[in-house]
């Protein structure tokens, strides 16, 4: 038997890290700051991101393996 990840589930995994990445950064990059009613319309600063915990390590080092995601150290994963 494989050590592998199915491939069903590193879809769903991938799937899930695109979401969380593009939510992440929308949020950061409409912080209200300086109490104006609109917001900054400034860049994103996100490098990495921690990816959803409901997939295990090894779905998350198959998918930066085949680079799809980038392993960024400590934990973080971010998009290529």
């Amino acid at each position: 038997m494989s050590d592998a990840p199915d491939p069903e589930a590193l879809k769903q995994a991938f799937t899930a890290f695109k979401k969380r990445w593009k939510v992440t950064r929308l949020d950061d990059e409409s912080r209200l700051g300086g109490g104006r009613p609109t917001t900054t319309g400034r860049a994103s600063n996100v490098s990495g991101i921690m990816p959803p915990s409901q997939f295990p390590r090894e779905v998350w080092t198959a998918l930066a393996a085949q680079g799809r995601i980038k392993d960024k150290g400590g934990g973080f994963y971010a998009m290529p």
